[in-house]
């Protein structure tokens, strides 16, 4: 492993580079390298570690520049690991540039298939060898990140001293139809709790709409915004600030020109960077096969919007009789297509959706007897993972002391990390 060390201020920076396999089952195959950056106090390098492990998928570990929030908490009793998932950041990307280049989609979605949660997993625990002499340590993770260390509980439990969850109970045995069904009515809910609010945005909403539907508008990246695609802003109605943070966008999308009216430059920038995975194209790569475990996904979510009334794809913004919803955390396979940042991954991505052999992530019997204390943050109101399948997690694995509450929505170690990490730090080791 290489490592080279830096300094923000009272801090000591590691970074961490390591070789592991790119399937770890074969011996002697190809190799890919991931990334981890360790953080260590000044006064705190005999402290044990704490794995932090990002949601997503297809998100790189977080890059404080300065120490705040539950960074700041966790460092007053661990060395803090972020680690870049396997594809992300500093780690051997995959990305629209480097896995097409492997070779036609069979060749690519080969190469994706190993990217999940179970292989997450093993990276994390070639570098625990690295870092803590074998010892074990203890583990962070939001929303992906919880649902990759329920994979770890079921697969190396030994490699855990204590697990602390944000967001991300998993269902065990769910599958994607199971997980779109309860996050689409949720979505719906939020939906309407955001126009009660806001009601002129939903009057802006349509009228935006209604003009894609005759105007052409592009976004920066040069790909033209299509009524489907501005829906999908939706995604940010199930963060803590999300209502506030959709009204500045939609407070006032149009400007005239000439005469003509037409999308204010600001709106299509603004939009535009709500859409783009050009930071995180295995987000919707592998979006779907993360709930898959022994059967195809199918692009779950876009088979099953229409059961809802207000989700489907044509449905008419004029019609003010009827709800004219946006979307959630839902990826469509037309998506792939639209966004440039996805395109030369959207054959890859609808292999990866008829594949139906993906091994099961989370082992019941083995978290049944389950010894490692888990302190689990589950939010009432989270409309990415249902509190229904987080609930019967919790009851499902042997030592999960759930905190149930209302108070966050699914971000909520972003907007107050440093009394939900000592929540849980109290709950775990009450």
């Amino acid at each position: 492993m290489d490592t080279t060390r830096l300094r923000l201020p009272g801090h000591d920076v590691l970074e961490h580079t390591l070789t592991v396999p790119l399937d770890h089952a074969t011996h002697g195959g190809e190799r890919i390298e991931v990334f981890a950056r360790e953080i260590v106090r000044d006064g705190g390098a005999d402290r044990p570690h704490l794995l932090y492990l990002q949601g997503g998928p297809g998100g790189r570990a977080d890059r404080p520049a300065r120490i705040t929030g539950w960074v700041d908490r966790a460092l007053d009793d661990f060395r803090v690991v972020l680690l870049d998932q396997r594809g992300t950041g500093r780690s051997t990307p995959a990305d629209a540039l480097t896995v097409p280049a492997r070779g036609d989609a069979a060749a690519q979605a080969d190469y994706l298939a190993h990217f999940r949660a179970d292989a997450i997993v093993a990276d994390a625990e070639a570098l625990r060898a690295e870092l803590t002499d074998g010892r074990p340590w203890s583990a962070l993770g939001q929303s992906y990140g919880g649902f990759v260390l329920t994979t770890y509980l079921s697969r190396a439990p030994h490699g855990l001293l204590e697990v602390l969850v944000t967001g991300g109970l998993p269902g065990l045995t769910a599958g994607a139809e199971d997980v779109y069904r309860l996050t689409y009515a949720r979505t719906a809910a939020r939906n309407a709790e955001y126009f009660a609010r806001y009601p002129a945005d939903e009057r802006a909403l349509r009228d935006v709409a209604r003009h894609l539907g005759g105007t052409e508008e592009r976004l920066p990246t040069g790909e033209v915004l299509s009524a489907r695609r501005l829906r999908q802003i939706g995604i940010r109605l199930g963060a803590d600030l999300g209502f506030h943070a959709l009204h500045h966008v939609l407070e006032a999308p149009f400007v005239s020109v000439g005469g003509t009216r037409r999308l204010a430059r600001t709106f299509l920038a603004d939009t535009g960077a709500l859409l783009s995975h050009a930071t995180n194209p295995l987000y919707a790569v592998l979006h779907e096969p993360i709930y898959a475990q022994g059967s195809a996904t199918r692009w779950a979510a876009h088979r099953l919007r229409e059961e809802w009334d207000g989700f489907a794809e044509d449905a008419d913004p004029a019609d003010t009789s009827r709800p004219y919803h946006l979307t959630g955390e839902h990826v469509y396979p037309w998506q792939l297509r639209e966004d440039p940042a996805l395109a030369p991954l959207a054959d890859a991505a609808d292999l990866l959706a008829a594949k139906a052999d993906f091994p099961a992530l989370y082992d019941p019997e083995v978290l049944a007897t389950n010894e490692v204390p888990v302190a689990a943050a589950v939010y009432v109101d989270d409309m990415f993972v249902p509190l229904e399948l987080s609930r019967a997690t919790a009851a499902a694995v042997r030592g999960v002391r759930p905190w149930v509450t209302n108070e966050y929505h699914h971000d909520g170690i972003r907007s107050d990390g440093e009394r939900i990490l000592d929540r849980l730090l109290t709950l775990a080791r009450r």
